[in-house]
């Protein structure tokens, strides 16, 4: 009897009116589907079939971030984007900021209590605090909302109105990415992150010469005719914009998926714009539809090359078990309940728009994510991508599990 009584709360309860066997289903098969297609990729790199080799992933993901992803932001995040509705998502952007902050703030208390093996503390912080706010939520809302049972209503909608939150939101994103994660991942003082323990130096070797020796060189300047005083000042001018455009690594914030979040939120703004590329009998329309159809592409691309690219992550890692498993253990199961306090103090604070309950479930997705695959590049740019890769892997192969179990506290609490 306890048997059948238990069968029958299972069949009654759940989200939106579904049964429970139906939230978990609904929850659990966007995982099953993103993951069935990064197993293929994984295959694909294998030694076993090598179509998709070292050079071929690295071609693949530069087709996806230099093309498909932009095409994909730009084509949903423009024709859903007004003005009004920019001013009414101001919190998605602050949700990645708050969602940073607290993440590295739980990653430093973790790194202080584990004591990471040298120089790996700013990376412990760096792969706890940032999560994948982009590619794997894009692809979760893309599963979920392709199926026809999902709670949101009208698959069409639920995935145009999922991508544009999540769009709006990557710029904040590669901002944190670019900036802050590039500079905690700086080699330490020895140059490199393969470091034989035994031999790190007491001391590094003082950088105060090479200051004193510039100091010369900036009193030489006082010393300027005042014949030329014009053409030093246009110089001083561009010397201060490249000083600029390096020291905020410009180059490395305006990637293509950011260019195309500001171009699709510019003309969004801008009602006449608006209706001459992304209104369906617009002229230039074509432009648009090219851009949906080159967007399609890229849910499945990214998730061949995600899959391919963690075929090298389970190798040799200088983090060990006990660093691994505490960067896994705080990413998906100490950051997300600290997020959910976030948003539903929001909520209660009159932040988030009324009954928009997909606007609220990214907002919860944003906070519940592995860590971020851009970050392992940049790590990789900074000579740590091993250890990255390997934290990588192993986050999310227990990511197919958490997300799970959060997605369906999610919807649990939205309906």
């Amino acid at each position: 009897m306890e048997m059948v009584r238990l069968l029958l709360a299972l069949q009654n309860e759940g989200a939106g009116g579904e049964s429970l066997l139906g939230s978990i289903k609904i929850a659990v098969m966007p995982i099953v589907k993103v993951f069935t297609m990064c197993a293929l990729g994984l295959l694909m790199a294998s030694k076993y079939v090598d179509i998709l080799p070292a050079s071929g992933r690295k071609l693949l993901n530069g087709l996806v971030f230099t093309l498909l992803l932009p095409c994909l932001i730009f084509s949903q995040l423009g024709q859903a984007v007004t003005l009004q509705k920019m001013l009414d998502w101001w919190f998605i952007p602050m949700n990645v900021v708050l969602g940073s902050v607290t993440g590295s703030l739980i990653g430093f208390v973790v790194a202080t209590i584990i004591r990471p093996p040298y120089p790996f503390f700013k990376f412990t912080i760096v792969q706890i605090g940032i999560g994948n706010i982009g590619n794997v939520p894009l692809v979760l809302i893309s599963a979920l909302c392709r199926d026809q049972s999902n709670p949101f209503g009208d698959s069409e909608k639920c995935s145009k109105d999922g991508t544009a939150y999540i769009s709006f939101g990557q710029w904040v994103g590669a901002i944190i990415l670019y900036t802050y994660v590039f500079n905690m991942l700086a080699p330490p003082p020895e140059g490199t992150f393969d470091i034989d323990i035994e031999s790190v130096p007491l001391k590094s070797a003082p950088m105060g010469d090479a200051t004193l020796e510039q100091i010369p060189l900036l009193v030489k300047e006082e010393g300027v005719s005042s014949t030329s005083q014009n053409t030093s000042k246009k110089w001083e001018i561009k010397d201060l914009l490249t000083f600029l455009y390096e020291k905020l690594k410009l180059k490395q914030i305006l990637q293509p998926p950011i260019i195309a979040s500001i171009l699709a939120m510019t003309i969004g703004a801008v009602p006449f714009l608006k209706r001459l590329i992304f209104t369906p009998d617009a002229p230039l329309f074509f432009f648009t539809d090219s851009c949906i159809i080159l967007g399609e592409a890229m849910i499945p691309c990214i998730l061949l090359a995600l899959g391919g690219n963690l075929i090298d992550g389970p190798g040799s890692s200088k983090l060990g078990f006990r660093t691994t498993a505490a960067i896994i253990f705080a990413r998906l199961v100490l950051v997300p309940p600290v997020g959910m306090g976030i948003v539903m103090l929001a909520d209660k604070l009159g932040f988030l728009p009324p009954d928009d309950k997909m606007f609220r479930f990214v907002l919860l997705l944003q906070h519940s994510m592995p860590t971020s695959v851009l970050a392992g590049a940049v790590a990789n740019l900074r000579g740590c991508g091993r250890d990255a890769a390997a934290v990588l892997f192993w986050v999310h192969v227990f990511a197919i599990f958490s997300m799970a179990g959060w997605i369906i506290l999610y919807l649990n609490i939205l309906f």
